[in-house]
């Protein structure tokens, strides 16, 4: 017998206006907010990295290309805030693949000590002042399962990641949540689920999301690792 799948009450999140998921490459963090956005018939705000045309240099050399590859994503996730605080404050909900905050956790990660303190000082020139989000979803792997889905992606400047940098990528992003508290936290351990293509999963993701109103919580379903 085919169990039925109770579809969530959506209403339930009236008091989530802004949405965001964030996490490592491979993740699938971009794939999620597309599928939220969906139920939420809501705005979708995307890193949009392919615009990035520093980017597949970076890849191929990460000390020669870190510091346009970054100033130039800095500009871009700046005309996007911007235009998120332009728009009707009435807007449905939004979604976002990035936020801002996190900017500084791949300055560090890959700009040596002088391209940190001019990161640093166009950074503080541009004056953000992004919005706070009603909840941040935080998509957790390890290394191997980030490996697994960057070369499922099969965009072949990608598949030139050093298994050390997913490492050091994967605990930078640990640290900056261990110490994020601006605002509502959900952690979700995705290398268990698979929301997009397992709908059982994607409705129990979005129960708890529904359920978050303050504070941090963690969605670790018992479920084997999804291959």
């Amino acid at each position: 017998m085919v169990s039925m799948i109770n579809p969530v009450d959506l209403s339930l999140a009236s008091n989530l206006r802004y949405i965001v998921v964030e996490g490592p490459i491979g993740v699938g963090k971009t794939s999620l907010a597309r599928r939220l956005a969906e139920s939420f018939k809501s705005d979708l705000v995307l890193e949009n990295a392919e615009q990035n045309p520093f980017l597949e240099r970076f890849y191929r050399n990460r000390r020669n290309a870190a510091l346009p590859t970054q100033l130039f994503f800095l500009f871009q996730r700046a005309r996007q805030i911007e235009e998120i605080r332009q728009s009707d404050l009435f807007a449905p909900v939004r979604v976002a693949d990035f936020m801002i905050d996190k900017d500084r956790l791949f300055a560090e990660l890959n700009l040596d000590r002088n391209e940190l303190s001019l990161y640093q000082q166009v950074y503080d020139s541009l004056e953000l002042d992004p919005p706070t989000p009603d909840l941040v979803i935080y998509l957790q792997a390890p290394p191997s399962v980030l490996r697994r889905r960057v070369a499922s992606r099969g965009i072949s400047y990608e598949q030139q990641l050093e298994d050390d940098y997913l490492e050091r990528l994967g605990n930078a992003y640990a640290k900056f949540f261990y110490e994020f508290d601006a605002a509502p936290l959900l952690i979700v351990n995705a290398a268990n689920i698979d929301p997009i293509n397992r709908e059982t999963d994607y409705q129990e993701l979005l129960r708890a999301i529904c359920r978050m109103k303050h504070g941090r919580q963690f969605f670790n379903p018992a479920l084997e690792t999804i291959a």
